[in-house]
Order: structure tokens, then C-alpha cells, then sequence
């Protein structure tokens, strides 16, 4: 028998575990049939059909993927009204194999490989169902690139979006924070621009010449910073707009307002074992600034044959992440740059998320979360990234500041970034045992203590503490890396390198 075209959908009782362990028998039959109620018709008036009832979910087979996306977004609309059962949905449109009334298939597979990811009550859906729907019908958004179990490489997995929702981006979140948020609405007078300004356009039509000539009055921009409100959206204007690395929010003016009522609300702030902030003290006479991603060469030391690291929007680098920005890999043919998401540019030029650039001596990255430098070095390092953090350390003359993964008090921890997910073994024993016992490149290439500065008035001394771990030194104004195999003199400017991390030596009050 051969395969139809269909799009597969799955919807669950996503709070359903909970709901097991405290009601009684006939309850439970009660939420079933409330489900089941509730999902019928609703499929059955969109033109799909109920292939199996899995208890809590449903499979269902739908002809057209965009009928597939409406009664999904019915099903979300009934069920924000009821105030009862929580419900998430996740299709996936591909060639299936009906056989006695079940179907088969990968798309079936990636269908419920996507559900397990999907949070309660949203609408994920697979890149084949985003080719196959009318995009002018269907509000949606990227979530980003997943890897799921049993599916090769990574997935870019897509979200529609219901009236009531509005998922505001990171760096629209930020800009509200800090207030460099400027509201621009159809027919307004435009506003005094502060400073850095995030740009959100509202009440304007995707394509329209009121949209364009409100563009072009803006003086020139980052186009990262520039952002449109819409819901339904054609394809031919979504391209337009984002092309040039600007950005899209996605959902209905009610639900953007609540979204950036609930941005304001007070910032709750945590931290993890790769985010340490350091207090400057007020008296420092020197400052160490965490400034940037190192980027080893390869092939390394006959383990690693290429890697790569992603970008958060918090700023922060990773090994891998479903969420990030873009990612940068470095192979033996040199280091490439993949944008991950829209409002990625290179030299002022946008790379379309998916798109993959390589990466040239002094080449400027604008992203969502700043701006990186990429700066070219020797055989050592395939180069560096460069953007300041805010993880630094103040340094009182007289005393000694130390660097490392876990350094001694006064100190400035390295990221100790864990798993391998970013890795790509060389062939070989040495590399098998290397995987075998947790290999990493930021524990592999520096160690807890890595090395020391020493501040005694405008003489500043490095003295590296590892004896296996390099740690190099770029000069100010320099592009070579210079190895400190012995105490060497620094200079405020310089910057350290050590593993995958750069530091620089700064006055306290430069910029």
C-alpha cells in the first residue's frame, strides 16, 4: 500500500499525571470524555478524523495543514474559555501510511517526538506543516532548533500563536526593563529617540507604504532593534520584513499589551553555575572583565575533529541550546557563524536564521543581545568572539587577583560549561577515552587555578599557575597571542586568554 500526504496530529491532557493522583475513578472518566467531548467536533468540522484514542491523547489525521492549525487553535480557544482541562497540540505534515485505520510513518514519529517538547497549552508544529499551511491564515512563530530523540540532526520547530497570547521577545522584555522601548503607532507623531532604542511599530499593515514611510523617517538603525507588531501575516510581507534582520511580534494588540504590562512587572533575578557576578568594589584600581569566547583550533590534540557554542539571548555562551540566537563552529576549514533566529547581521548585512556565514578577522556581529567583534589570532585560537559581560572583579593595589575555573578568593570563576552535545570526536582510542571520562573543552584547556595578576601601582604582573593549561596574553593593539610559560609584565588593555575565555584589564571607569 503506498503513502498519502496528511498532516499527523496529536492533542494531550497535559496536566492529565497530576490530575491522576488526586481524583477517583469516575473523575478521571470525566476529564476522558470532557477531552473527547471537546476535540470531536471540532476535528470533525475542520475535516479530520480521530485515528486512535491514546486515553489522555488523541491522533488525528487531517487533508489540509492549514484545517490542521485552525481546529487546533479552536480546540486552544474552547478550552482558555472553560477554565477547566489543560491541552497541548503538536503536528507534523509528511507522508503516512494508513493501514486498517492507524497510520504510520516518520511524520507520525516526529509528530509525537515534538509533542514531548510541546509546553501545556501551546501549538507546535514541524517544518513540513509550515511549508504545506497558508501562512496568511495562521499566526505563528519560530521556537527554535531542536534535537529529538530517534529524529537525525536538529528540527526547527514552529509555534502558533492563539488571540490570547503573546510571546514577547528577549530583547522587547530588556528594552522594557530598561526603558529603551519606543512604542511607534500608525498616525502618532514619532517620538525623541533615547539612546539605543528598541523600535516596536504597532497598527501598521505588513507591506504597507504607512509602514515604509514610517521606516524610513527613523534615523539609521541597527536593524535588530526594529520591530513590527502583526497576527496574521502573508509570507511575501513576513519576507520582506525580516530579511533585513528585523523582528516580528507576533499576536493580537490585547494580548501585546498584557505581555508588556507583565514585562514591567519586578525582575526576579537568578543565577547558575555559569553565571557569577562579581561586585566592583568602589576603590578598585584595576578591573577584570570577562569579555569574550575563545575559540580553540582544531583538530585538538587528536579528540576533538570540530565544535560549536551557542549564543543565549541573556548573552551568554552554551553548549548547546534549543533557544539560541545563532552558533558559531569551528572545523579545520575555519569558523562559521549559523543564525539561529532573525535580527542577525554581519557587517551590517542580515543572515537569515538557517543561513551560515564564515567568519573573517574584524567582522562585527549584531545580535539581539549586542554586539560581538570576531578577531582573527594564530594557530592557537581560531580566533576570539568579543563582547563585555558583566562578570568582573575589581583588584585593590597590593593585592593579587587570581583566574580559573574555581580560583582562590579574590577571583574570577571561568564558565565551567558541562556536557558534550557540542562536540565532534576525532576517530580513535585517544578520543574514546577522552568522551568516556567527561572531556570538555572549557575543564580540558583551563584548570581551577589557571593563573594570577598581580596590581602593585601601574605595575601589573601575570603569573600563569597551571602547569599543563596555556595561558597567553593579546597585547594591546596586537593580533598575535603571546604564551606566558613565566611571570610576564600586562598592561591595562590587554586582554588574557586562557581555555575558552578571554579577560581584559581595564581602568574601573572605562567603558
Amino acid at each position: 500500500m503506498g503513502t498519502v500526504t496528511r498532516t499527523v496530529a496529536f492533542t494531550d491532557l497535559a496536566n492529565y499525571t497530576q490530575k491522576v493522583s488526586r481524583t477517583d475513578r469516575e473523575g478521571l472518566r470525566k476529564i476522558l470524555a470532557d477531552h473527547e467531548q471537546l476535540v470531536q467536533p471540532i476535528v470533525e468540522r475542520n475535516g479530520g478524523r480521530i485515528v486512535k484514542n491514546l486515553g489522555d491523547s488523541f491522533m488525528v489525521l487531517f487533508v489540509s495543514a492549514t484545517d490542521a492549525l485552525r481546529a487546533a487553535l479552536e480546540i486552544q480557544h474552547m478550552v482558555t474559555g472553560s477554565g477547566g482541562i489543560s491541552i497541548r497540540l503538536a503536528m507534523v505534515t509528511g507522508d503516512v501510511e494508513e493501514i486498517e485505520g492507524d497510520a504510520f510513518g516518520e511524520a507520525v514519529n516526529l509528530a509525537a517526538r515534538i509533542l514531548a517538547q510541546t509546553p501545556s497549552g501551546e501549538i507546535w508544529f514541524g517544518p513540513g506543516t509550515r511549508v504545506c499551511m497558508n501562512a496568511a491564515e495562521i499566526p505563528w512563530e519560530s521556537v527554535g532548533r531542536f534535537r529529538l530523540k530517534g529524529i537525525p540532526g536538529e528540527k526547527e520547530i514552529f509555534r502558533s500563536v492563539p488571540k490570547h497570547k503573546c510571546w514577547l521577545p528577549d530583547p522587547l522584555v530588556q528594552a522594557v526593563r530598561s526603558n529603551n522601548l519606543v512604542r511607534i503607532r500608525r498616525g502618532a507623531r514619532p517620538p525623541v529617540l533615547p539612546p539605543d532604542p528598541v523600535i516596536l511599530l504597532e497598527g501598521f499593515a505588513p507591506g504597507s507604504p504607512a509602514l515604509m514611510d514610517a521606516v524610513d523617517s527613523l534615523p539609521v538603525l541597527n536593524p535588530a532593534s526594529l520591530w513590527l507588531s502583526a497576527y496574521n501575516i502573508a509570507s511575501e510581507d513576513r519576507n520582506q520584513w525580516t530579511e533585513s534582520g528585523r523582528g516580528l511580534v507576533i499576536g493580537t494588540p490585547e494580548a501585546l499589551e498584557e505581555s508588556l504590562l507583565e514585562a514591567t512587572k519586578q525582575i526576579t533575578r537568578t543565577s547558575g553555575s555559569d553565571t557569577i557576578v562579581l561586585e566592583v568594589g568602589v576603590q578598585a584600581d584595576v578591573e577584570l572583565v570577562m569579555c569574550g569566547l575563545a575559540l580553540p583550533a582544531v583538530p585538538l590534540s587528536d579528540v576533538v575533529s570540530s565544535y560549536f557554542y551557542d549564543l543565549l539571548p541573556d548573552a551568554r555562551w552554551v553548549n548547546r541550546s534549543d533557544r539560541s540566537l545563532l552558533r558559531v563552529e569551528v572545523t579545520p576549514s575555519g569558523t562559521r557563524l549559523q543564525a539561529m533566529a532573525n535580527g542577525i547581521t554581519v557587517n551590517g548585512r542580515a543572515v537569515p536564521s538557517g543561513d551560515a556565514v564564515d567568519l573573517r578577522d574584524d567582522d562585527e556581529i549584531r545580535t539581539p543581545s549586542g554586539t560581538l567583534r570576531f578577531e582573527a589570532t594564530n594557530h592557537t585560537y581560531a580566533g576570539l568572539l568579543l563582547q563585555d559581560t558583566e562578570m568582573r572583579l575589581g583588584v585593590v593595589d597590593g593585592t593579587t587577583a587570581e583566574l580559573g575555573r574555581e580560583p582562590n578568593h579574590p577571583g574570577l570563576a571561568f564558565p565551567d560549561r558541562r556536557g558534550q552535545d557540542n562536540i565532534r570526536w576525532c576517530p580513535g582510542p585517544r578520543a574514546a577515552k577522552a568522551r568516556a571520562h567527561g572531556f570538555t573543552l572549557d575543564r580540558a584547556l583551563a584548570g581551577r587555578r589557571q593563573a594570577a595578576l598581580h596590581v602593585h601601582g601601574d605595575n601589573l604582573k601575570l603569573t600563569p599557575l597551571h602547569e599543563r593549561c596555556a595561558t597567553y596574553v593579546l597585547r594591546d593593539g596586537r593580533k598575535g597571542l603571546e604564551r606566558a610559560d613565566f611571570e610576564i609584565g600586562v598592561n591595562i588593555g590587554d586582554r588574557v586568554v586562557a581555555g575558552t575565555t578571554v579577560v581584559a584589564i581595564r581602568h574601573p571607569d572605562s567603558e
